[in-house]
C-alpha cells in the first residue's frame, strides 16, 4: 500500500509534493500511484531493487521524465501547470547523475559557468566568481582549469555537484551518484553530500549506500515494482526491520549483509 507522509497542521507547504503519480512505458507500469512529501531541509533516501522505479521517480521531480497521472509541486510550482517555466524550475532543482554528464571539451570552470550565463543571465565575472565559490566548497578549486578527463571519477562527481550548486538550487536530487565510482572514491563524494545535508539543503537521494542513509537521512522510502511500499523514519527503517514489509526485509537482509 502506498504510504503518504502527512504535513502537520500549521506547517509550511512541502518543498517537494509528489501526488499520486503514475507513469507507463507502453505496457510497462514504471510508477504506480506514488505519493511523497519532502519538507524544506529534509534529506530523503529512496532505495529498492533494480528496476523498482526509484530513478524514474526522482527524474519526474524536475521533469526529466514525464508522468501520466497525478501532479508534482516543487516549491509551490506545479509541473502540470502550463504556466510553469520548466527551464527556470530545473535551475532551482539541482540534479546529479550516476554518470557525471560533464562536457568533455570544456574545462571545469567552463562547465560551471555555462548554465549560469545561459539560464541565470549572469555575466562572465559573476559566473566565474560563483564557480570558484562552489568548487572551494567541494574541495575542487585547485582543478579549476583542468578538463574532465584529467580528473578521477570522484573528482568529476564533485565537480558535477558544484555545477548544480552554482545555480543556487532550493532542492538537490541525486540519482545513484556513487554507483559508477571505484570504492575508494565513494567516500569523497558522500562527504560532500553529508556536508550539504548538514547545511540544511533539501535533498532526495537514490542510493544503495545504506551507511549514508543511516547517518544523514531523516526518512527512507522503499520502492518495488513502481510502488512505494514504505515511507518511514530512518531509525525505524533500520532499527525495526521485522516490522517492515516482507519485500523490504528481503532487500535489507541482502544489502546489509555486505
Amino acid at each position: 500500500m502506498t504510504m503518504t507522509t502527512a504535513v502537520a497542521p500549521g506547517s509550511s507547504a512541502p518543498m517537494i509534493d509528489i501526488r499520486n503519480v503514475s507513469k507507463r512505458y507502453s505496457s510497462f507500469q514504471a510508477l504506480s500511484n506514488c505519493s511523497v512529501q519532502v519538507s524544506k531541509g529534509e534529506v530523503i533516501v529512496v532505495c529498492g531493487p533494480s528496476g523498482s522505479g526509484k530513478s524514474t521517480l526522482i527524474k519526474t521531480v524536475n521533469a526529466l521524465e514525464g508522468f501520466d497521472e497525478g501532479d508534482i509541486i516543487v516549491n509551490g510550482q506545479s509541473l502540470r501547470d502550463p504556466a510553469t517555466h520548466l527551464p527556470a524550475l530545473r535551475a532551482k532543482v539541482g540534479m546529479v547523475f550516476q554518470h557525471f554528464e560533464l562536457f568533455a571539451h570544456l574545462t571545469v570552470e567552463e562547465n560551471l559557468t555555462l548554465a549560469q550565463k545561459q539560464v541565470l543571465g549572469r555575466n562572465s565575472a559573476q559566473a566565474q566568481e560563483r564557480a570558484k565559490q562552489t568548487l572551494e566548497r567541494v574541495g575542487m578549486l585547485a582543478h579549476l582549469h583542468k578538463f574532465p578527463s584529467q580528473l578521477s571519477g570522484g573528482q568529476q562527481q564533485r565537480v558535477a555537484i558544484a555545477r548544480a550548486l552554482c545555480m543556487d538550487p532550493t532542492v538537490m536530487l541525486f540519482d545513484e551518484p556513487t554507483s559508477a565510482l571505484d570504492p575508494e572514491m565513494v567516500s569523497e563524494v558522500l562527504d560532500v553530500m553529508v556536508q550539504l545535508a548538514r547545511e540544511g539543503m533539501t535533498m532526495m537521494c537514490v542510493t544503495h549506500e545504506m551507511g549514508f542513509a543511516r547517518k544523514v537521512s531523516s526518512r527512507v522510502i522503499f520502492m518495488d515494482q513502481g510502488r512505494i511500499l514504505e515511507d518511514c523514519a530512518t531509525e525505524a527503517f533500520f532499527g525495526n526491520i521485522s516490522e517492515r514489509p516482507a519485500r523490504a526485509q528481503e532487500f535489507l537482509s541482502r544489502i546489509l549483509a555486505h
